[in-house]
């Protein structure tokens, strides 16, 4: 999987910008260690997180794509994981479940896992 594949998915399948917080929050639950996804689907994430994280979310915006940003760069740093789990924390219990289910449903539909 290419970033240019995903990119190329994002054209052709837009997120809204609920769906942009879901990815949002999937890269932060990447970067805390909790994510049960294999290596392939997260490095297929991380690719769509970069092809949408300028796209706007209702409720994720630029401090959160910061602190993925420190983070990514961080990855010994045990209090930025830390700050990470709390952030993606709050931020699944504001997104509703049937939204992230409906996001993950259509992300794997659609192919953008190949």
């Amino acid at each position: 999987m290419t970033a240019e594949y995903v990119r190329q998915w994002v054209l052709e399948h837009p997120l809204s910008p609920a769906h942009v917080d879901c990815a949002t929050a999937v890269m932060l639950k990447i970067l805390d260690g909790k994510c049960k996804m294999d290596a392939e689907e997260k490095a297929v994430m991380a690719l769509l997180y970069d092809a949408v994280k300028g796209c706007p979310g209702v409720i994720l915006g630029t401090d959160i794509h910061a602190l993925i940003e420190t983070a990514r760069h961080s990855h010994e740093d045990d209090d930025i994981r830390e700050f990470v789990y709390e952030k993606r924390v709050l931020a699944e219990t504001i997104i509703s479940r049937p939204v992230m289910k409906g996001f993950k449903g259509m992300i794997r539909a659609e192919g953008v896992f190949g």
